[in-house]
């Protein structure tokens, strides 16, 4: 006899959630409470309510977490410039704290003693979910179906449809992506079938949100985006939520063919995979924002953000957003920000971004100082001769004990 009184599943309503339904029913004889968030993944979520009724579902939960998504998550992120092994800007790996946090809010709302998500047992996912599952309520128990039952197909997931009347019609009517994909405000992502072999070409018909550079407009699309401490507020003069300032900037950034990344990646549990990601306004804002962070950061500042990234990003990566190290990271990356106020000129054209231009309040950049032409005293080049000798010391009297590099034969 199962110990499992009442459980709350992550659940999209597609094909894998229906069935975690229904076997956890069996399985452990208890109680679902279904939890749907929409982040902005472009397809309606209420049609999970009914599909929950059908299965018997008494406490649905079926929310609109887009603002809290970018305000408190994606924005956070970005204030680092947090970029995964030099390419992935992370969509998937930001929203799952945020679904955690919710799962665990309300399993304690409605007395749970368990949560349960859909994550196949070779993927991030589950680490992401139950890393901050645990962080967030220790005692937890977490259900992973993918680890316990011996469903391993599409085929077999439709077989315990049919023989336990799961309404699928979802499944049947509508011809279903080869890709997996997961989708919210930030990204669209695309894994498995061709793209299991890294040397073939990802279909061009398989892109959702933007459009091929080749077909993107031949004349160059401005953009201006105003930034406060660090986060972007408007665009073109005009203040936006977070959550529409990104939805606006997707549109824009899919319209001129912004945002595609092909890549392989290393997953935390230890396989490399590969996965393309669309993540046109993310690739916009993080140009944006360290253009604004070029005049606003002092160089010592910037740099240390910069050092600090790699370990932020793999943070995130690896699922640890809710531990000691990203809270202490995050209070050094926002009061980095106190300054990085002004506004980005940006060019969009075939797939690139470009800065065009930058102002600020609070810019450090001096032009009677920088000047190639006469700067009327601002500064002295001479005091170059001996910043440059005393940096040179500690060479000059190795070069005189016969460590030069020219000694060595």
């Amino acid at each position: 006899m199962s110990d499992v009184k009442k459980v709350v599943l992550a659940y999209s309503g597609g094909l894998d959630t229906s069935v975690i339904v229904k076997w956890l029913q069996e399985e452990y004889n208890c109680e679902v409470v279904t939890f749907t968030a929409d982040l902005g993944q472009g397809e309606e979520v209420e049609p999970a309510r009914a599909k929950a009724q059908a299965l018997g579902i008494k406490e649905i939960y079926i929310e609109d977490l887009r603002e809290e998504f970018v305000r408190d998550f994606v924005f956070p992120m970005f204030r680092a410039n947090t970029i995964y092994e030099g390419e992935y800007l992370l969509g998937t790996s930001i929203a799952r704290p945020l679904i955690a946090k919710r799962l665990i809010e309300i399993a304690n709302e409605t007395g749970a003693d368990a949560i349960s998500h859909g994550a196949t047992g070779k993927g991030n996912d589950q680490v992401r979910f139950e890393l901050g599952a645990y962080a967030l309520k220790p005692g937890v128990k977490v259900i992973a179906p993918w680890r316990e039952w011996d469903l391993t197909s599409r085929e077999t997931l439709m077989a315990y449809c049919e023989e336990h009347k799961i309404p699928v019609d979802f499944s049947t009517k509508k011809k279903k992506s080869p890709y997996s994909m997961d989708a919210n405000l930030l990204h669209i992502s695309y894994e498995g079938d061709q793209l299991e072999d890294p040397w073939t070409e990802a279909e061009a018909d398989m892109w959702r949100w933007s459009v091929s550079p080749e077909d993107a407009p031949n004349e160059a699309t401005y953009i201006e985006i105003g930034y406060e401490k660090g986060d972007p507020v408007s665009l073109n003069g005009e203040a936006l939520s977070p959550a529409t300032m990104l939805e606006t900037l997707n549109k824009i950034g899919g319209e001129n063919g912004i945002g595609r990344v092909d890549i392989v990646e290393n997953r935390f549990v230890g396989m490399k995979a590969r996965g393309c990601y669309e993540t046109p306004g993310g690739t916009i804002m993080m140009k944006g924002h360290r253009a604004i962070e070029s005049i606003t950061l002092d160089r010592e500042a910037a740099h240390l953000k910069d050092e600090m990234m790699p370990r932020y990003a793999k943070i995130i990566y690896n699922g640890f957003w809710w531990s000691e190290e990203r809270r202490m990271m995050q209070a050094l990356i926002d009061a980095s920000q106190e300054h990085v106020t002004g506004t980005v000129r940006l060019k969009l054209y075939k797939g690139n971004v470009s800065v065009v231009g930058r102002q600020s309040p609070n810019s450090l950049f001096d032009s009677s100082i920088a000047t190639f032409e006469d700067d009327a005293g601002a500064y002295d080049q001479k005091d170059a001769a001996g910043f440059i000798k005393l940096n040179a010391l500690r060479m000059r009297i190795a070069a005189q004990k016969g460590r030069g590099f020219l000694d060595k034969k």
